[in-house]
């Protein structure tokens, strides 16, 4: 059975309970404070695609937390360096879907060079371009708030 499951790539590497309830309680209470930090900038409705990266990025945290994407320097600089990507590419760039493609093209890129491989970086990026006006008038302050 546990070669089937190998096979499947399901983990068979045994987590607590007490584990697994305190990372639900920490991925709650990050993306609860997100969207109190978020609602003061932007809208429920254009905060919500900024949230979605840092779900993804709560998981890693809460569930994977010695995993190489979950730690500081890759969070951190990882969303960092794909929100000044995705910003600058909504500003140079007049064609969204060009803009969005290029945001998360460099992101990947940049983050491999500096070393901050962060998945959710990509979401954050694309996030800048494709998060309508009101993420737009945020310009560069996106990077600082709500990212």
């Amino acid at each position: 059975m546990s070669a089937l499951l190998s096979f499947l790539g399901i983990e068979i590497t045994p987590v607590s309970h007490a584990e697994k309830i305190i990372s639900g309680i920490g991925g709650f209470a990050g993306i609860y404070a997100i969207f109190l930090v978020s609602n003061i900038f932007l809208p429920i409705g254009s905060a919500a695609l900024v949230v979605a990266s840092m779900g993804a990025s709560a998981v890693l945290l809460f569930a994977v937390p010695h995993g190489p994407l979950s730690q500081p320097w890759s969070v951190f600089a990882g969303h960092m360096v794909s929100a000044v990507i995705g910003v600058s590419c909504v500003i140079l760039i007049p064609d969204l879907f060009v803009a969005a493609a290029v945001a998360v093209g460099l992101a990947i890129g940049v983050m491999y060079y500096i070393r901050a491989i962060h998945p959710p970086g990509g979401a954050t990026a694309l996030s800048a371009v494709v998060g309508g006006a009101d993420v737009h008038a945020l310009g560069y302050q996106f990077v600082i708030t709500p990212i």
